[in-house]
């Protein structure tokens, strides 16, 4: 009998960090990852010493503070951006409304979104829209997964009143990669009524997937979470703002852990660092859950390297999915990340889905 090789034996290692994969498989769709036992246990510890130690306890307040520090700065290195500039959210929709309803809006300014954002996103800037008497306007990326260029069909929507464009890295639907360094370019150096045109970049698909250099990439605003390509536990997630922009940026939801205080504890203003878009009371044993799961991602190794592997993985999914007539690949070629999008004929897609659900 013939050993099992050493990527095979590796990879049933992995799987058996992972308890939802003991009996079946599974595809990361982009809704929600698996978590590893290691951050399973990692919160059953954190709640066992909150309720040991006693909740809101002083040692449990500064047990608190270190937790998030702690978080804050394995997010900023997995991201490459300063810590300061890291906030600890619940979600993406919690990471983009920070800005959205933080951005001091006018009578007549202009947002601008694709055809392929989430509808959450999309809702949040109709109500931004409704109150404040902002136009909201698409721009047709969809056209562009095959061809087209993602670039210049947003340069030619801008308009002299548009304040934000509002886009995601990775298009949840489709699975495209947009150019975002290049995007960031051509909103920086439109130069509007008030400024540059600012961008919001939805992250749910690119953090714990692309390797990213935030500061580089320039954007302004980065929406992520944990619970999805990181398969960290829901609940935890993160916004990342441009440290020029730190200052400008108001708060959207105010508490106590964003604000500055005087000797008998009245406020007198806000934090400096991200810590500013922070509210109040959070789970705070599910910070140590997404570090670990973190962790366990780097044990495959660098960004770089993990993102190689998602991209083969991918290639391989999308050239078998080409051999069964009934299912259309939307993407002509192998995709650039880890959705690989396609549709399936003769068969209601929830129907398709709860077949495949009930194999064991």
């Amino acid at each position: 009998m013939s050993s099992a090789s050493p990527i095979t034996t590796d990879l049933q290692q992995h799987r058996q960090q992972f308890p939802s994969l003991s009996n079946k498989l599974y595809f990361n769709y982009g809704g929600q990852g698996p978590m590893p036992q290691r951050a399973i246990a990692a919160i059953h510890q954190s709640q066992e010493y909150i309720q040991t130690a006693g909740p809101f306890s002083g040692g449990v307040n500064a047990w608190v503070t270190q937790e998030a520090n702690q978080t804050r700065r394995a997010i900023a290195a997995e991201l490459n951006a300063p810590v300061e500039a890291i906030a600890l959210t619940e979600d993406v929709s919690v990471g983009c409304n920070i800005p959205l309803w933080g951005m001091d809006w006018r009578a007549g300014d202009h947002i601008l979104l694709s055809d392929c954002e989430h509808p959450g996103i999309i809702a949040a800037a109709q109500e931004i829209g409704r109150r404040f008497g902002v136009e909201l306007s698409t721009c047709p990326l969809m056209a562009t997964l095959n061809a087209g260029d993602p670039i210049a069909v947003i340069s030619e929507h801008l308009r002299p009143t548009t304040r934000l464009l509002i886009i995601s890295h990775i298009l949840w639907n489709t699975g495209q990669v947009l150019p975002l360094a290049e995007i960031v370019a051509v909103c920086q150096n439109y130069l509007t009524q008030t400024g540059p045109v600012r961008v919001l970049v939805d992250a749910a698909q690119s953090v714990g997937v692309l390797p990213l250099n935030l500061t580089d990439l320039g954007a302004d605003f980065y929406a992520f979470t944990g619970h999805k390509w990181w398969c960290g536990p829901a609940g935890v997630g993160g916004l990342y703002v441009r440290p020029d922009l730190l200052e400008s940026l108001n708060p959207t939801f105010i508490g106590w852990r964003g604000i500055t205080k005087n000797a008998a504890g009245y406020p007198t203003g806000w934090l400096s660092d991200g810590r500013k878009f922070e509210i109040a009371t959070s789970d705070f044993a599910l910070y140590a859950g997404l570090r670990e799961a973190i962790a366990t991602h780097q044990q495959w190794g660098t960004t770089t390297e993990r993102y190689h592997r998602i991209c083969t993985l991918s290639q391989y999914l999308w050239q078998r999915l080409g051999e069964f007539p009934q299912i259309t690949r939307l993407k002509a070629t192998p995709p650039a990340a880890g959705l690989v999008s396609f549709q399936v004929s003769g068969i209601a897609h929830k129907q398709f889905v709860d077949a495949l659900e009930r194999q064991t």
